[in-house]
């Protein structure tokens, strides 16, 4: 069963590659032939994450229109990083917090000095994923994953991606980039949210 994830980033379709059954097939905007690039134009999680799926599934209905109705459909999912102290930011622009070209360490440098004025205690954060799922039926539907923790005063550990050398994550005092891949996936905002899109898949 064949499911598009609309991602070229190799760690995130690891991560859905785990935690998905070895019955689910996923394939990367690559493995279909998509080398053009999504401009994330939305100004929430939900609406990038919605335009990605549905950039990914016209283009298969207009180049695969034979085999885009034999797949389970198309996936597409957003992230943000939600930090109190900072009402919110980096939030639906934490892939490019520090600007452009989007660059993971620049964004982590960025969110520290940021929060160097605040204490442990004003450290609360938040992961939020988007999942949507598009299927040529027409069907729709967006499923949400969320971690909650606080941001460390200093990087630590060499796994993952994105901030997670500096998410700690609730009930831890480990952060993601300090986790086993399944430790995290249990936990994580993405675990949370592909679980769900897992469990709806199997009553299909």
């Amino acid at each position: 069963m064949q499911l598009v994830f609309a991602t070229n980033n190799a760690h995130k379709l690891q991560e859905v590659r785990q935690i998905l059954p070895a019955a689910y097939e996923v394939l990367s905007l690559s493995d279909i032939g998509f080398h053009e690039d999504i401009e994330e134009t939305g100004t929430t999680i939900e609406e990038n994450s919605m335009l990605k799926a549905r950039t990914t599934l016209n283009w298969l209905k207009a180049k695969h229109p034979e085999t885009v109705n034999a797949m389970l459909g198309v996936i597409a999912d957003d992230t943000g990083l939600e930090v109190e102290a900072l009402q919110g930011a980096p939030g639906v622009y934490s892939a490019r917090y520090a600007g452009e070209p989007a660059n993971d360490a620049n964004n982590r440098r960025k969110l520290l000095n940021a929060l160097q004025p605040y204490s442990t205690d004003r450290r609360q954060a938040r992961f939020r994923t988007v999942v949507t799922l598009l299927r040529s039926t027409g069907e729709e539907m967006q499923l949400e994953g969320v971690a909650r923790g606080c941001i460390a005063e200093q990087e630590k550990g060499d796994r993952g991606f994105g901030y997670d050398t500096l998410f700690i994550p609730e009930g831890y005092t480990r952060t993601f980039a300090q986790l086993s891949a399944d430790e995290k996936n249990n936990i994580s905002h993405r675990g949370r949210a592909i679980q769900q899109l897992c469990n709806y898949l199997s009553e299909l």
